[in-house]
């Protein structure tokens, strides 16, 4: 699909882990990547595993620290120069990750990255690890990083109070050139930045040319949400099975005169390989039933359209699914003819 990098695993972890990233490096020209603490047999996994790209991390707030790590930031600066050197000098390109930057204390955050820095890092990845932070506070943590670092920035976002997306983009616009996402914004907690919303706020909202092949990304979805066997929400945003679903008669309505009418216009269903659908309930119009018995081959009088319409919203209030077979009873219920009846009567006659 053209995803600029794919952080495949965490070598260290286990043997399957290992063999698992060294066979995704070796099977794909995209740039790799290997997860590693700051500890030596950590890098040296990762680095055995074959990845193009090295990220380590370490905790940098206090209570990390203290409660995960038991360390000194002394000893957490001086283990994250030594790991960034160690890649560095295995000619790997490195990444570097405050672990809880948006908890750490400003002046420490600056202290550290500035030393990788100096160090040769690459990438300085900046994560919302617990999901505290705010588009307009992350941004803003985004332009002081900046001013310390010549690496490039990365961002890195969790989900806890809705906000992974937009802080991912809050990072875009504060000078982030990458953001980590996950397919379907599976992760920790309540996950992480989904890479389909992020990519199309990047593709549709900013204007911006990601390379992605974005009419795969609902297919990615359901190949992810399979594996993975955590279902996606039916209205989740983008690749969620109601995101292009129209049942509201005002919206349904002008929907079939104008898609641009109650859609973002700059989003399609085509530009994601999905499809539009009007949905049958409570709250439907007659243009979407009209349009839906067309659908199946009924040609219907307006007469006979409220008629239908009424017992599908009828049907709808009492939370029953309406199918094409549910409404082919009503029209038949109604005495609506089907278009090949109507043909094989007119063949009788000829």
């Amino acid at each position: 699909m053209g995803t600029h990098v794919i952080e495949a695993g965490f070598p260290v972890n286990s043997d399957a882990e290992f063999e698992a990233v060294a066979d995704i490096a070796a099977s794909t020209d995209t740039t790799t990547c290997g997860l590693a603490r700051v500890v030596d047999t950590d890098i040296e996994a990762a680095l055995d595993s074959g990845v193009d790209m090295v990220h380590t991390f370490v905790s940098t707030s206090d209570v990390q620290l203290a409660d995960s790590m038991h360390a000194s930031r002394e000893e957490a600066v001086e283990r994250a120069v030594r790991s960034v050197e160690r890649v560095r000098d295995a000619g790997v390109e490195v990444m570097f990750s405050p672990m809880d930057a948006t908890r750490t204390d400003e002046a420490f955050l600056v202290e550290i990255v500035e030393a990788v820095s100096d160090a040769g890092v690459d990438w300085i990845n900046l994560p919302d690890t617990c999901g505290v932070a705010t588009p307009t506070r992350f941004a803003r943590m985004v332009e002081m990083v900046c001013e310390h670092t010549d690496a490039r920035i990365d961002v890195h976002a969790h989900d806890d109070f809705g906000l992974a997306s937009a802080n991912a983009m809050a990072g875009f616009e504060a000078g982030a050139t990458q953001a980590q996402v996950s397919v379907n914004g599976i992760g920790e907690r309540a996950g992480n930045a989904a890479y389909e919303e992020v990519v199309m706020a990047a593709e549709s909202v900013y204007g911006v040319d990601t390379g992605i092949d974005t009419t795969r990304i609902t297919e990615l979805a359901r190949t992810v949400e399979r594996a993975s066997d955590i279902p996606v929400p039916a209205n989740k945003p983008v690749v969620g099975r109601n995101a292009f679903s129209h049942e509201s008669g005002i919206h349904a309505a002008g929907v079939i005169e104008n898609a641009d009418t109650f859609e973002p216009g700059v989003m399609t269903p085509e530009m994601v390989g999905a499809t539009r659908e009007f949905v049958l309930g409570k709250h439907t119009g007659t243009h979407s039933v009209r349009k839906r018995l067309a659908d199946i081959g009924f040609d219907a009088s307006d007469a006979e359209v409220r008629e239908v319409t009424r017992r599908v919203k009828d049907h709808g209030a009492e939370k029953e699914r309406i199918d094409d077979t549910t409404l082919e009873t009503f029209a038949r219920d109604v005495g609506i003819t089907h278009e090949t009846e109507t043909e094989r009567e007119e063949e009788v006659r000829a």
